[in-house]
This record gives C-alpha cells, sequence and structure tokens, in this order.
C-alpha cells in the first residue's frame, strides 16, 4: 500500500510498540505479559497493521508466531522511530534545562581513553546532571549502531568501506605502532625487524575483528604473516595486563604513547614497521539532526583531539 494520509493516520505507535515486543519474544502471550495487556489486546493491534498495511506481518503457528519479511522491515522500522522519539523528548528536556540531558555514545576501546572519558569528565564536571551512556565495540559494530540509532554517534578508526548513510568528520590521524612494556630488554635495542620479534610472546586483538584484520594486512603489506601469538582477545585490558609483565608485544594505536601521564611504562618498540596514518573520525546518522547535547559532546571531542592532530 502507497504511503497516505489515511495510512498515517491508522498507524499508531501503540501498535507499533506491540509488534516490536511479539517480534522480540516470538509469542504473542509473551508480548502481551511483557507489556501488561490481555493477549487478545495483542493480535488485535497486529491485525489492524495488517489491515492498514494490506500485507501478513506475523506467520503464526502452534510453536509462535515469527515475522514475514514485511513484518521484519516495520520492525526495523519501528525502532529508528522510537529511538527518535526518544530523542526528540532528551532535546525538549535540555532546552528546558541545558545543564541536563542524555546521550549515547560508540567508541573503541582505546578512543574510549583517549577521547570519551576525558569529554564525559569535562562535561560532567560543568553540568553534573548529564547522563552518558558509552558503547564499546569493534569498529564494524560501532558503524552498525549508528545505522540502528542504537548510538547517537560513535568515534573510531574510518578506514575500510563505510555506508552512504554515515557521515564522517575526520578528527585525526594515526599509525598503529607495535608497543610493549618498558621493562622489556627489547626496548633497549636500537632497531630490530619483524623477523627479529616473530618468536617473542604476542598479545593482539583476534584476526576477525575489525582491529585484527586491519593488523594482519600491515605485516602482509610487510611481507610477513602474523608472528606466532601467545593469545588473542577482544579486551583492551587484557592486553594492558599482559604488556605490564614486560614480556608481550603486541600492535596497538600510536596515540596510545602520546597521551600524557596515561600510559608511563608502555614503549614504541624499536620494530620497523611502516604504515600510513588512517583516519579516525566521529561517525553519525546522515540526516539525522543531532541533539544539542551530541553537538555540545562533538565540540569537546574535537578539542581534546587537537593535540593528538598536531602531534
Amino acid at each position: 500500500m502507497p504511503w497516505s494520509d489515511r495510512t498515517k493516520r491508522r498507524l499508531k505507535l501503540r501498535d507499533l510498540d506491540i509488534l516490536m515486543a511479539v517480534i522480540e519474544t516470538g509469542s504473542m502471550g509473551k508480548a502481551a505479559s511483557r507489556l501488561g495487556i490481555s493477549q487478545p489486546a495483542v493480535s488485535k493491534a497486529i491485525v489492524e497493521l495488517e489491515d492498514a498495511l494490506g500485507v501478513q506481518l506475523m506467520d503464526r503457528s502452534r510453536r509462535g508466531v515469527v515475522p514475514t519479511p514485511y513484518g521484519e522491515a516495520l520492525g526495523r522500522r519501528s525502532v529508528a522511530i522510537f529511538n527518535d522519539l526518544r530523542q526528540g523528548v532528551q532535546d525538549i528536556d535540555f532546552l528546558l534545562d541545558p545543564t541536563k540531558g542524555e546521550i549515547r555514545v560508540g567508541a573503541t576501546e582505546p578512543i574510549i581513553t583517549a577521547l570519551i572519558a576525558p569529554a564525559i569528565d569535562r562535561l560532567s564536571g560543568k553540568y553534573p546532571k548529564l547522563f552518558f551512556h558509552v558503547v564499546s565495540g569493534d569498529t564494524s559494530a560501532l558503524y552498525q549502531d549508528v545505522l540502528r540509532r542504537n548510538v547517537e554517534l560513535a568515534i573510531c578508526r574510518t578506514t575500510g568501506p563505510i555506508s552512504d548513510e554515515l557521515a564522517v568528520e575526520i578528527v585525526f590521524r594515526d599509525a598503529l605502532a607495535i608497543i610493549t612494556s618498558a621493562d622489556n630488554p627489547l626496548t633497549r635495542r636500537r632497531s630490530l625487524s619483524l623477523q627479529d620479534v616473530a618468536d617473542e610472546p604476542w598479545v593482539m586483538f583476534p584476526s576477525d575483528s575489525f582491529f585484527g584484520s586491519l593488523v594482519e594486512s600491515l605485516f602482509r603489506a610487510n611481507g610477513h604473516d602474523l608472528p606466532r601469538l601467545t593469545t588473542t582477545s577482544w579486551s583492551f585490558n587484557m592486553q594492558m595486563e599482559m604488556l605490564a609483565t614486560g614480556r608481550f608485544l603486541t600492535v596497538l594505536p600510536g596515540f596510545l604513547l602520546r597521551l600524557p601521564g596515561r600510559y608511563p611504562r608502555l614503549k614504541a618498540a624499536p620494530v620497523a614497521f611502516p604504515n600510513a596514518a588512517t583516519p579516525i573520525g566521529i561517525i553519525t546518522l546522515k540526516g539525522r539532526t543531532l541533539t544539542p547535547l551530541a553537538q555540545r559532546f562533538i565540540e569537546t571531542v574535537r578539542a581534546l583531539a587537537r593535540p593528538l592532530a598536531s602531534s
């Protein structure tokens, strides 16, 4: 059915909310229990949506219900509708009182350390009523979080393909570095090749992560396979713990070594590892107006990124 005023009048936010609950629970009864309404009311809402759109949204059986392709499409858009509605309410709150508000942001763990945490510290010190929800994730997952409106913005490395629906503002560029503890005897060597450190203990992000695949491609570009790894982990904190032993090496963003006083015991190993600086940017959804709080957050991030951009 083409979009029309009649269709618009027949679609209700309450019915879309019920549809989302049915899709998530896979059951009319479970959706009713979650929403605190009767099962016939749930069934009626789905039927009215189907009637308004002229398509079947759910396949029904004794085992439960599953969304049809039409139901999946409307469910995805319903998530976006409610996220935008929530953002609208937050905009009103912020306009009524600019000292309070809520924002959801995403970033990789090194970026959280370098930019997100300092930005929150700076803003919350001025406006203690602000609330920040921070999502930590791999770059690929963060792209999806922005597309699905799970976060208002994300900050991460922006190499590789990016959806046409996303807007990117580059805040600085960064080359990767082979990093170890300042206590590692290798740091006292004048120069090393990748072959010289191939048998050292290494800890890295998994190769099936965005960052891990980037590191692997850089090793291959320098004529080497990945060294034999002692361990892989998605945990940035675990990598820091392994480096603290004074034995392990890893590959991490070079900007971590330029954060004043943050990692005094980390040092770049004297290993030739040529790689071009790649952009780190703020990712937002094209055509989506940012909340005043998001704009203020981005301004703060820009200010914090300037020393990294100039070094």
